[in-house]
């Protein structure tokens, strides 16, 4: 999806704050944890990094709980032009990095500055340095060490996984679909949360599983996902910074914290795929009724080797969850383009026309939709909501991500012949016993 350079501001301002934004956090607690947020870069948008002021990242959290995401918005643009940056500088900055594989690209524009006295934008020196394959995260080995974690209450961290299943029969394509196990599984009680097999492992997939399982088990404070296609997008980020979700990925080829999840996935095909393929698998739908009720009775409910609990009775000891607003609920899980508004105040989306505020004409403006539900949009544009957009030409009814609703199977024929039954009425009443057929053989006999 197009993504609004605005939002993508908003975005990366709430990963920064993120941490700090949790209800349970003291005064002092925050304010150690803002100075150790301050204390180190954070990634832009572009790729780049940057280190933030304490009181930047105060002036955002209270934007955050005054406004959620739209406070966090940048409130005014100022673009300014950049010089040709000198190759010779540039060189330089490489020379730099080479030297001392941890100097950030802020460190290497005020060493240019300090030498020069011309200034070389950060940003600039850090797409050049990763062109040359100078990233500072390649060239620096990674010394941490990872001890066990364990989450210390329920909803405090989330897991979640794609679990790739088996090929199953399905009712709107020849032959079969891959299917794909999305999981969500709580780290403190091991309870597998929700899971669904879907038959694309894509954005929507991903949202969907996630919603369902914060209406039956409340809101998480972390939500910790691999960098795929389902996790790594601007829908789920938008997500988790409405309903104040830190959104966390694991380094790729870093399997640490994802054990539990390994396990689980593991338990799953050892226990439901093989007898559910031995017993033989007839629908997507069958799949599914099957591994819901698995889950309940066995996953849930068996005694958890580490903990000595079953996951239900674990997370259940936390006391009920905090559960969300249903309004902010939805608009968490609505999705967001750009769109221009054209000469005639129409904007298109997904091949479905509507038309809008003429005052927008030749604007930019945001179009805020749930992907199942495409005959209802709104219309955005500078923080300020310009109502509901008109459908012109609706050609389809849901997003391309949705999954289409599978028609019902083909009933079974009754042997009723609807059209005989109306003649042999007609005949009865017209000819009495005789049909036309009969009074026709008669009169060739006669003849």
């Amino acid at each position: 999806m197009p993504s609004d350079p605005a939002e993508a501001v908003a975005l990366a301002r709430y990963r920064v704050i993120a941490e700090a934004t949790s209800e349970r956090l003291t005064p002092a607690e925050r304010g150690l944890l803002v100075r150790r947020l301050a204390a180190r870069s954070h990634e832009l948008p572009d790729g780049g990094r940057k280190e933030f002021s304490r009181a930047t990242i105060d002036r955002w959290i209270r934007a955050w709980r005054a406004d959620g995401l739209e406070g966090l918005r940048p409130q005014a643009r100022s673009d300014i032009g950049s010089a040709r940056v000198v190759p010779d500088l540039i060189e330089e900055a490489c020379a730099l990095r080479r030297e001392l594989p941890t100097r950030t690209a802020v460190q290497i524009s005020r060493i240019l500055q300090a030498r020069h006295g011309t200034r070389v934008a950060p940003r600039t020196i850090s797409g050049h340095l990763r062109r040359r394959g100078l990233d500072r995260r390649l060239l620096t080995a990674d010394q941490r060490v990872f001890g066990r974690f364990e989450a210390e209450h329920p909803n405090e961290r989330w897991i979640g996984d794609v679990l790739v299943g088996p090929f199953v029969p399905h009712p709107r394509v020849q032959g079969s679909r891959r299917a794909y196990l999305f999981l969500l599984v709580d780290d403190h009680s091991r309870l597998l949360l929700h899971g669904r097999w879907m038959t694309e492992e894509n954005t929507r997939a991903g949202q969907t599983v996630l919603r369902q399982a914060i209406l039956r088990r409340g809101l998480p404070e972390n939500l910790y996902l691999d960098n795929g296609a389902p996790y790594a997008n601007a829908a789920l980020e938008r997500t988790c910074a409405v309903l104040g979700i830190r959104l966390i990925h694991s380094r790729p080829y870093s399997p640490q914290g994802r054990g539990k999840q390994e396990r689980l996935n593991r338990f799953i095909r050892e226990s439901f795929l093989a007898e559910a393929e031995h017993a033989g698998i007839g629908t997507f739908g069958e799949l599914d009724d099957r591994f819901t009720a698995w889950a309940e009775r066995v996953a849930n409910t068996r005694v958890h080797a580490e903990t000595g609990e079953t996951p239900i009775a674990r997370f259940l000891a936390g006391g009920p969850p905090r559960m969300p607003d249903p309004e902010l609920l939805r608009e968490a899980f609505r999705w967001s383009v750009m769109r221009v508004v054209t000469r005639t105040a129409t904007v298109s989306l997904v091949g479905n026309r509507y038309s809008v505020e003429p005052a927008l004409v030749g604007r930019r403006v945001e179009l805020r939709f749930d992907p199942e539900d495409l005959s209802r949009v709104e219309v955005w544009h500078e923080r300020r909501s310009f109502g509901p957009a008109v459908p012109f030409v609706i050609g389809r009814h849901v997003h391309r991500q949705v999954p289409q609703a599978v028609p019902p199977p083909a009933a079974e024929r009754t042997g009723v012949d609807y059209l005989g039954l109306v003649e042999t009425a007609h005949d009865a009443d017209t000819l009495g016993r005789l049909t036309y057929r009969e009074l026709f053989t008669d009169e060739e006999e006669r003849s």
